[in-house]
């Protein structure tokens, strides 16, 4: 779905330790919304059982076992990407933030949770349908105050932002999570609304783990299609001297851009 919040298709959830057919790798973790690229499922749930789980707000808990019957559910943000953005805003303190793609809104809520009362989300997707799935959760924490949702394409919105001057370097923080072939798209405009200072988030960018797979290597064609964007993504994020950039493999694969020019 091009110039939208939410990819054409779900991302696969981790990298096979034996890969199938299709190039994927499936694990117990694959078809519950999960996502990982280490090798180890054990070694995966270790960490979820140890430090993810555990400190989980019940209210993310709900949220994530009603998306895990959602038939996309392969969309969400894995628990421990989670505790990771929700840990990441209050390091930095952030106070405007801004999401594009929300799907049922588990990193949506993540972030709420993790701003000061006056805080505020930009959300934005292309599905009001999914948002509202996971919104009683959101409004039983006590944070739907703080998001404002728009249902469409985020580039307009973007557009309409950047018009307005006041809103240049307002941004603290923004996530996206939404469709690849338009995150150099967002990349460009977003610089213009995150602060010196301020942190961009782009995920899936290891996919669930093709960028290094070969071009004839077997794989869905979603994966196939979006690959060679992320590719490019991650080759233009290196060579932005506008940015510092730090990539992690958590989830899926998470970059880090803090502006500095």
């Amino acid at each position: 779905m091009a110039s939208t919040a939410t990819e054409a298709a779900p991302a696969a959830a981790a990298e096979p330790q034996q890969a199938n057919g299709n190039g994927e790798q499936k694990t117990r973790h694959s078809e519950v919304g999960h996502k990982s690229l280490l090798k180890s499922d054990d070694l995966y749930q270790y960490i979820l059982d140890t430090s993810v789980y555990p400190r989980e707000p019940e209210s993310m808990k709900e949220l994530r076992e009603i998306t895990a019957k959602h038939p996309w559910n392969l969309m969400t943000t894995s628990a421990d990407e989670g505790q990771f953005l929700n840990m990441l805003i209050k390091l930095i303190g952030a106070k405007k933030t801004m999401e594009i793609g929300v799907y049922t809104g588990y990193s949506l809520l993540a972030t709420a949770l993790a701003l000061p009362e006056d805080g505020t989300i930009l959300a934005m997707d292309i599905n009001r349908e999914n948002y509202e799935l996971g919104l009683p959760c959101i409004e039983k924490a006590g944070v739907a105050h703080k998001i404002d949702f728009r249902e469409g394409p985020a580039l307009p919105v973007l557009d309409d932002l950047i018009a307005d001057e006041k809103n240049h370097s307002s941004f603290d923080f923004v996530f996206v999570d939404a469709d690849k072939d338009n995150y150099l798209n967002y990349h460009e405009r977003l610089l213009k609304l995150v602060k010196i200072g301020g942190l961009i988030g782009y995920d899936n960018t290891l996919w669930n783990g093709s960028v290094v797979l070969p071009d004839d290597a077997p794989m869905r064609k979603y994966i196939r299609f979006y690959r060679d964007f992320v590719l490019v993504l991650n080759k233009a994020l290196a060579a932005d001297e506008r940015v510092e950039i730090c990539q992690l493999p958590v989830g899926d694969g998470v970059t880090l851009c803090r502006r500095v020019k």
